[in-house]
């Protein structure tokens, strides 16, 4: 089965639309077959951004030779239940950009509610993830905040991480626009500080700043039980109340660039970094600050990406070296320890995303992958989606409306967002393997 896809898109993107089709890999065979024809070569061309703190990772993914890919690991596809289950996709639609210029990206996407959060450059433009209109675009400080790199919602609020070391808040008003309420760290705050000496920390050779500022680029944000955790490209790792806004810890967590987080509901704190480490922080019985508890160890080159899975008892991450590792928990304790490893990516992996049962990943390869976990902890890949043409830097998606629905966002370095719908259904009902 072929479905021509709808491009909507500007003149440059729409000449490019000829190339997608999308096949349903029904009665799929082991090599899983991929749902688009795509271009033998892989692209390397991933922009860079200027900080110097994130040269490691830049380097990394720009390498033209893929690293190996932690061959000790068990691999963790299953293949039992391949001719068990039937995949409807719908064609991808690509949402129009309102960007004038090529060397813009989206290098973030968030769903609220049927809101589409998307970011490019120092531009949110927001989308309803329904209909696929264009309903504001907003923006913060001009070009000189540099690009949003995350974002998250807490208490009706919005925050967005940015290049030059800012979370800024954001509230939706009466006529859906949205406006700008506080920057963090906020002047109460900094106010607070500015008089004691000790509230100063030496970040280059001569130069001092408070231990409340982000150095660098805030790479990441996530929110948990009324608290914002921030990493950042200096390292560090700072924890706000959203309430108050104001900064209760900061971390220096990792030896190179912090590139992702993740926070459980029980409020562990996963950081991975450029150091190829990820690292696991809680507060211990009785102490009101986070301390250390695991490093976890098995990556070969930048970590990139970190997922949760709903109730925490699983951490995917995703880096350079190719691989989707896989993490349990051992003896319900807050340590991970490897499982296996997924595979099928032919670059290095920049994004991840865990709805439901679902994992997705998006790669440099220019391709997303949908995976399912089944018994006894093996995965399926349910779908490799193609179309992009440059790499795949942010994911949202969302499960279940209506039922068995999967919606799937994808952002890529070429400023093009793809929205692809799939349905995932048991053989033999007919009524939930139609296409919408």
């Amino acid at each position: 089965m072929k479905l021509r896809s709808r491009l909507f898109t500007t003149p440059r993107a729409a000449a490019s639309s000829a190339d997608n089709t999308v096949t349903s890999p029904v009665n799929a065979t082991p090599s899983f077959s991929k749902l688009l024809p795509s271009d033998a070569s892989i692209d390397s061309d991933i922009s860079q951004d200027t900080s110097s703190s994130n040269s490691t990772s830049n380097s990394s993914l720009q390498s033209h030779v893929s690293l190996q890919t932690l061959p000790s690991l068990p691999s963790l596809q299953s293949l039992s239940h391949l001719d068990t289950r039937r995949l409807s996709l719908s064609p991808p639609i690509a949402l129009p950009f309102l960007y004038p210029t090529t060397s813009l990206h989206f290098t973030s996407l968030a769903l609220s509610g049927s809101l589409l959060y998307s970011a490019s450059g120092h531009q949110i433009t927001v989308h309803d993830s329904t209909t696929l209109t264009h309903l504001d675009t907003f923006n913060s400080d001009g070009e000189s905040s540099g690009s949003v790199k995350s974002i998250v919602f807490s208490n009706g609020k919005i925050f967005t991480a940015q290049q030059d070391g800012k979370i800024r808040a954001w509230k939706l008003t009466a006529s859906k626009r949205h406006k700008l309420i506080a920057t963090l760290p906020s002047v109460t705050d900094r106010f607070r500080h500015l008089a004691w000496p000790k509230s100063y920390v030496q970040v280059r050779r001569h130069k001092k700043r408070l231990w409340i500022e982000h150095n660098d680029a805030v790479s990441g944000l996530e929110v948990n039980n009324g608290l914002i955790y921030s990493v950042s490209w200096d390292k560090t790792l700072k924890i706000w109340r959203v309430k108050d806004m104001k900064c209760l810890e900061s971390i220096t967590a990792h030896d190179d660039a912090i590139n992702a987080v993740a926070v459980s509901r029980d409020g562990t704190v996963y950081t991975g970094s450029a150091d190829r480490r990820i690292r696991v922080w809680a507060k211990p019985v009785g102490d009101a600050k986070h301390a250390l508890i695991a490093t976890l160890e098995r990556h070969k080159s930048a970590v990139n990406a970190l997922a949760l899975n709903s109730d925490g008892s699983v951490l995917f991450s995703g880096a350079c070296d190719r691989s989707i590792l896989v993490w349990g928990r051992e003896d319900s304790s807050s340590y991970m320890a490897v499982i296996g490893a997924l595979r099928g990516h032919d670059k290095a992996i920049l994004s991840l995303i865990n709805v439901s049962e679902f994992l997705v990943s998006g790669s440099a390869d220019r391709t997303v992958r949908i995976w399912r976990r089944e018994n006894e902890g093996q995965f399926f890949c349910l779908a490799v989606l193609e179309g992009h043409l440059k790499p795949v830097k942010s994911l949202a998606a969302t499960f279940g409306s209506p039922s068995d629905i999967l919606s799937v966002f994808s952002g890529s370095l070429n400023g093009e967002i793809k929205a692809w719908r799939i349905r995932v259904s048991q053989e033999g009902d007919s009524s939930r393997t139609s296409h919408y």
